[in-house]
């Protein structure tokens, strides 16, 4: 049988996985035609050089575990990348020519760590790199090429590389050494070290404000960092002038979140515009303030840049429709060839009074099909994310097996107002799933889902809720699949990688040893007893942010009790980049719902 009969056998769900996909390109500064971007054609998701003047692509990856983590010089000389060890997040930056060649380390001298941020200079020869370790905290060092590299910061608390500015003269990076590792203060910092500025919303106390580092001005001399504030209760751009200290504010009259980048003259902002789980592009002129719309399907955009030309490149999707790069010149950017995604259904969105507030959820169900359905609660990770209309290969397998899907943007997701995000913390998990409860109930009483049929699922911080939900409500979910999750809090807080600690403080207000209560009521490991749904694990054994040792002690408590579960262990990190392994992890997530819900679905 040949690939194209092979193609025709395969069934929809596999085809969305297995069809070659590309990122937004990203582009060299000082050398537009030269681009970089990531795509699964080969079957592992690897890093590609695009030429776009001759239109030549190159694969300048290959690892077995697939590489995302990459950035281009502004002067197109060279690829970063970042290699690290089966997907366990830990490694070194490595570079290599753009036309290819061997690569070598990027900047010798500097041991492996956890990256925190990298920002490379216009002069080919300079490097910020941010790094954590669990023995140094957050470090950053400035490297020049020949030059043995110099630490310029270093704090117990998360930080990481925010831009280095257009001559290279100035660096801004984001800081918590409030504690706050939610809500980040800025400092910007000369070459040597010395502090130019610091811009810091943090209160200390219960409202403390976040900011972000969207990017310096691309303009000589020109001091201006475009930062992401959250004054009026929801994320918004500014423009901070670091050498006079002037803010100017960009009171823009858009609902839900707002972010921005220069064009490439600095003389406008692309705005991004996130409302209610769809977004849209706009163009600010700075100078005349006027804010026009540029066109876009409905749906969601991942990702836009302005092109020197004047053009603005976008990633679209939505549920319905496969992703596709395109431009407002009116053609599609990157067109890989080969297997065709096939599309899916369109989500409905449902509002739900909640303990909290009005929920927003997404629905999808198969095309005609009347309730009562078996029904899948996908739940995201993050916490601070949230589920758009945007396409994904998962839930679209679900609905092709005959199960409505629901997706719950609880407290704790971002694009409802900060107040929404930071609503979380302290009890940790158990709000989240206070929103799903009420949002099951709407599904049930509305004639949606089949009570008796229902899964609870999610990866990461959706794993998470997964497992904390079939023990605190062990009587509403009727099986329980969990990805790469939390199992066992406290062990996972002592395993995982130092920024998830300084994360997991600051939602709970400290260590395991300093508020042992919030640690044990927000940890599923507490409530497996009272589990009664089958339980289906996988978990990469490499993965730094949900380790391995704590899935298995909460393994362990379920086999001791004699408590049906099932366990797969992978080669990876927090999830894979290889297709073929994650169409084996969809497929075993199926059939364990199949066989324990008495049948097919369909």
């Amino acid at each position: 049988m040949d690939k194209a009969d092979e193609a025709v056998e395969m069934p929809d769900w596999e085809k969305r996985f297995r069809a070659p996909r590309v990122s937004l390109p990203d582009w060299a500064e000082d050398a537009p035609d030269r681009s970089l971007f990531v795509s699964n054609a080969t079957g592992t998701y690897e890093l590609y050089a695009w030429d776009r003047a001759s239109g030549a692509q190159r694969q300048a990856t290959d690892r077995p575990n697939g590489t995302t983590d990459g950035l281009l010089s502004p002067d197109g000389a060279w690829i970063w990348w970042f290699d690290d060890k089966d997907g366990d997040e830990f490694g070194v930056w490595r570079r290599q020519p753009f036309g290819g060649g061997d690569d070598e380390t990027a900047v010798p001298g500097l041991a492996p760590s956890y990256p925190a941020g990298l920002a490379l200079g216009r002069d080919g020869r300079t490097a910020v790199v941010g790094r954590s370790t669990d023995e140094d905290g957050t470090t950053i060092h400035l490297a020049r090429a020949g030059e043995a590299p110099v630490e310029i910061y270093r704090h117990r608390e998360s930080a990481g590389v925010g831009d280095l500015s257009h001559d290279g003269t100035l660096i801004a990076i984001e800081h918590t050494e409030h504690g706050d590792a939610m809500h980040s203060a800025l400092r910007v910092l000369r070459p040597d070290g010395t502090a130019v500025a610091d811009l810091d919303d943090t209160r200390g106390g219960t409202e403390e404000l976040g900011l972000e580092v969207l990017g310096f001005a691309p303009v000589d001399g020109d001091t201006r960092l475009l930062i992401g504030h959250q004054r009026r209760g929801r994320w918004e751009p500014l423009v901070w002038d670091v050498a006079s200290g002037a803010e100017t504010d960009l009171p823009l009259d858009l609902p839900g979140d707002v972010a921005a980048e220069w064009y490439p003259d600095g003389s406008a902002l692309l705005i991004a515009h996130g409302f209610e789980a769809r977004s849209e592009l706009f163009r600010y002129d700075l100078a005349t303030r006027e804010l026009d719309r540029i066109p876009t399907p409905p749906g969601t955009v991942s990702g836009a840049t302005a092109r020197p030309d004047g053009s603005v490149e976008y990633l679209w999707s939505s549920a319905a429709e496969p992703p596709v790069v395109r431009s407002t010149s009116g053609d599609v950017v990157l067109d890989p060839p080969g297997l065709k995604s096939p599309p899916s259904v369109a989500v409905e969105d449902v509002w739900v009074d909640g303990p909290g507030g009005r929920i927003h959820a997404l629905v999808q169900k198969p095309a005609g099909a009347t309730g009562p359905l078996p029904t899948v609660f996908d739940l995201h990770g993050g916490p601070t994310w949230h589920d758009s209309d945007s396409f994904a290969a998962g839930p679209a397998a679900w609905v092709d097996q005959g199960y409505a899907v629901v997706r719950v943007n609880y407290r704790g997701s971002t694009g409802y107002g900060r107040a929404w995000t930071d609503a979380l913390k302290h009890r940790v998990g158990l709000i989240e799933l206070e929103d799903v409860a009420a949002v099951r109930e709407w599904a049930v009483s509305s004639g949606l889902a089949d009570p008796e049929r229902l899964v609870l699922t999610g990866g990461s911080w959706g794993g998470y809720l997964t497992l904390l939900g079939i023990g605190t409500q062990p009587e509403a979910w009727a099986v329980g699949i969990a990805v790469v999750p939390v199992a066992d809090y406290v062990t996972a807080y002592h395993d995982e990688m130092e920024a998830l600690k300084a994360m997991d403080r600051t939602l709970l207000g400290g260590t395991p040893e300093e508020v042992p209560d919030r640690f044990a009521a927000s940890s599923p490991l507490t409530y497996v007893d009272q589990v009664k749904a089958p339980v289906y694990i996988s978990a990469g054994v490499n993965d730094p942010r949900c380790p391995i040792r704590q899935i298995d002690n909460y393994v362990d408590r379920l086999r001791d009790r004699g408590a049906p579960h099932e366990v797969y262990r992978y080669d990876a990190g927090h999830g894979s980049l290889v297709v073929d392994e994650r169409i084996k992890q969809v497929r075993l997530e199926m059939d364990f719902a199949e066989r324990h819900l008495g049948g097919s679905a369909e």
